[in-house]
Parts: structure tokens; sequence; C-alpha cells
């Protein structure tokens, strides 16, 4: 089957050819002949099958080739990442019209957002936020919106956006065209479907005896120590066939510390998180895609945008939150009918929060297999030369700062303690950051016994002058 087959333009379907793009994935195949009939939809698929020209394709086609100037069409996202990937992926499908796709996010300035606003863009995406700031303002009209699409709706639920998605609803026409994506349902989602939209089709893209997770993803899980981790991730990364990586950590210090283990180990690698400017976050998400960088290490939020069609692998470097976070973490790879890896490290802490994920899942791995950068069965499981070491062949590491653990940069929490001041003296006058005559004057009792008096005698000095 081809778009041409489900009553899409030959303009479009020739800018998608232009790209390699030729043949609509299951999604795609249910939706865009519902949608061009002008029915509200409710389509709900896995993370990475094609949820975004489900839609966009037939709002682009409702336009026409020569759309009046304005906005008509609102595709609102959760992520600022989402929301330049899915005007991307717009603009490719527009190549060959007059129609002008615009991205409305915070992090920019406003002046670039307003000019292309006003000069007549017909496609808006954007996050919830700045999309009110605008509106507030009276910079973005929202009165003539023909198309409205919540893409990710479960992510906005997760994010606390539902309100702000309301206000943007009462912002534009009742009569308008309503669609929604998800890959979940929560309750919340459905009492908005039943608000909002006008007796919508609900496509299911899944198959019925299929799992929670895609088919096309294999996952493993380990219980690793948070010492030996960066060791772990260092021989996974050289396994055979891995391409781009996605590694997700808990905190943006762990994301941060992690990317700057993986370059002092030789890998390529950059990082994503919220402590980075919008500018920052832009080129190494972009370094990613062209491939400049082909290991990205990232937090929760900050990645839930990332649509890259050649992931290969994805690594939990702590376990999310929850099953849903861990859909869409694993969901980051085997995406466009390709297959991923997964692999998901459980801390002895996370036990607990594992077993939830697991029965919600029914990933029937209760009690993941004990894993350490020596394991065979690693090596096995991931395609792993012999042989292999956590650091790229001739890499050098780069000076470590003076009292800084060793092992312990991958921000896990461990039970070793800091600077390795076990050798005699208290516990108390060793953790102390003073200055280096306290710490003189607390080794100087460790002299010889014969000495014992001078010695005191000079640190009574000392400590009076």
């Amino acid at each position: 089957m081809t778009f041409r087959d489900l009553g899409i333009d030959q303009d479009i379907a020739d800018a998608l050819a232009a790209k390699g793009i030729t043949e609509p994935f299951p999604i795609q195949e249910q939706a865009i002949p519902v949608a061009l009939t002008g029915q509200d939809v409710i389509g709900q698929a896995k993370t990475g099958t094609g949820k975004t020209f489900g839609f966009g394709l037939p709002l682009i086609q409702a336009l026409g080739q020569n759309p009046e100037k304005g906005a008509q069409a609102l595709v609102v996202v959760p992520t600022r990442e989402l929301c330049i990937q899915v005007a991307e992926d717009l603009k490719l499908a527009t190549a060959n019209r007059e129609t002008t796709v615009v991205a409305i996010y915070g992090g920019k300035a406003y002046e670039g957002q307003v000019a292309e606003i006003q000069t007549g863009a017909q496609i808006i995406v954007g996050t919830p936020g700045r999309l009110i700031d605008l509106s507030k303002q009276k910079l973005l009209d929202l009165s003539k919106i023909r198309f409205m699409v919540l893409d990710e709706a479960d992510e906005m639920l997760d994010l606390g956006f539902l309100p702000d998605v309301e206000k943007l609803f009462a912002y534009t026409p009742q009569d308008r065209q309503t669609m929604l994506f998800s890959a979940t349902m929560p309750g919340a989602i459905v009492s908005m479907a039943r608000k909002y939209q006008n007796r919508p089709v609900h496509i299911r893209a899944n198959e019925p005896d299929e799992g929670h997770t895609k088919a096309d993803i294999k996952q493993f899980f380990y219980r690793a120590h948070s010492l030996d981790k960066d060791e772990v991730v260092g021989r996974i990364l050289q396994a055979e066939g891995r391409g781009k990586t996605v590694i997700f950590c808990r905190t943006k210090r762990q994301a941060s510390k992690v990317a700057e283990e993986l370059v002092d180990r030789g890998f390529n690698a950059t990082a994503l998180h919220g402590d980075m400017s919008q500018e920052a976050r832009e080129k190494s998400m972009a370094a990613f895609r062209s491939g400049k960088k082909d290991i990205l290490v990232a937090t929760e939020v900050a990645a839930r945008g990332i649509d890259v069609d050649d992931v290969t692998h994805v690594i939990n470097y702590t376990v999310p939150e929850d099953e849903k976070a861990l859909l869409h973490r694993v969901g980051r790879t085997g995406r466009a009918g390709r297959t991923g890896i997964a692999v998901t490290f459980i801390d002895w802490e996370d036990m607990t929060r594992w077993k939830h994920i697991n029965d919600a899942l029914q990933l029937n791995t209760p009690d993941p297999v004990e894993t350490y950068s020596s394991s065979a069965h690693l090596f096995t499981d991931l395609n792993i030369p012999a042989g292999t070491k956590g650091r790229i062949p001739g890499s050098k590491p780069r000076p470590k700062p003076e009292g800084e653990a060793a092992g312990n940069r991958g921000g896990g929490r461990s039970g070793g303690r800091p600077g390795g001041n076990s050798r005699g003296g208290s516990s108390r006058g060793g953790s102390n950051s003073g200055s280096g005559e306290k710490k003189t004057s607390t080794e100087q009792p460790r002299a010889p016994r014969q000495n014992s008096d001078r010695q005191r005698s000079r640190t009574r000095r000392t400590s009076d002058s």
C-alpha cells in the first residue's frame, strides 16, 4: 500500500518519497482515510509507530495547495524537542506546497516566532505555555483554527499540561476537527476526548495479542552496582551493530556526569538536560540527529521529544519512575519499522519500584540477573566482542580533580566513603574539608612513639599561633 492508495495527493506523496518514505505504517493506514473525511479521531499506538504523519498528512491536504494566510491548524505537543521534530516532519511533507509551518516553544526569543506567525504561517506547532502566552498578548490568533491536534496526550497529562490544553481549546472554534494521538489512554485523556471531540473514531494500531512493549525491541534487565555501571556501559557501547544510542539518567547532574565520563573514555557523547540553555539543547540534538554525536545522555523530561529513526540502543542508567516512563524511554529505539535493543539497570535500592513496573508491564523478570562488567552473559546477550574493555583503545583518562573518588563519577548512589580516608584517625577528622594545617594536626599523632612528647608540644604551639 502507498500513501496515494490512502487518498493522499501526489505532491505530498512525492515530497515524502524524496526522503525515502514510501510505505505507510499501520496507524497511518487506519487514521488517514478517516481523518480525510473530517471526522474527529483518537489514534492510539505505541511510540515510534508514525503517528505524526497519521494526523499531519490529512490536515496538510485539507488546507489545499495554496492555503490563505493565517493560523488554520494547531498541533499541541508536550516538549520543546518534540515541537521541533513534529514541525520538521510537517515541513518535509509540505515541501511541494505553499503551506508554512512554524514551531512555537519556550526558551527562545519571541521576536523570531512572532515574525513567522505574522508572515501568515498556516500550521502552528507549539508547546502549551508559549501558545497561551502569545494568545494572551494578541500575537497569535486561534479564532480561525480548523484543525486541532493533541500529540502525545498522555505525556501532557504526566507533565501537568491538561489545564493549559483546556485553555487552548477555549481559544479555538467549536466546529474544528479535533484529533488526539497518544501511546496510552488514561482516564483523564478519555474524559478530555469526550468533552472536546464530536463522536470521535477510536483507532488502535496495536495487535490484539501484542504485549505492552513493542515486539521489535529486545529488552535486557540487569541488577547492576552503581560503581560498575560506567564500565558496563562502556562495554555495551562497543557491541557489534551498535548505532546511535540514548542513555537515560534520573537527574540532570547524573546526565552531565555520565556524559563527561563517556567522553573521558573516548566515546562520542553529548548531554541533554534541563540545566542546559535552549540553544545548547538544540545544538546537542542536532549533533545527535546528524551523527556527529552517536551517544545522547539525557534526562526523562528533556528526552521526551526525541524522535530519531536510527537509534539502535537505549540504556536506562537508572530505573524510571513508573511503567509509562519505561515505555516512553524504550520507545526511542525500534522506530520506523526498525529493530532495537533496550538495557535497563536496576540498583538494589530500586527493587521495589522495579517489581511494580515488572508487574504492570508483565515483563516476567521480577528478579533481574546480577550483572557486572566481567559477567559472561553480558557479552553474549549484547553481542560484545570478547576481551572488550569499557574504554576506547588509545583514549587517555583526563586527570581527576584532587579528592575525587575513583569510580564514582556516574552520579549513582554508593555506600563507599569518598577520598579513601580509612587509614587511621577518626572518620570525623578525615571527612571535613578544612585547611592543610588542620589535616597536618590530625596526622601528627601517627608520629613515632619515642617523639610523642615533642610532637604534642609542637602541636600545641601551632594551634596557639
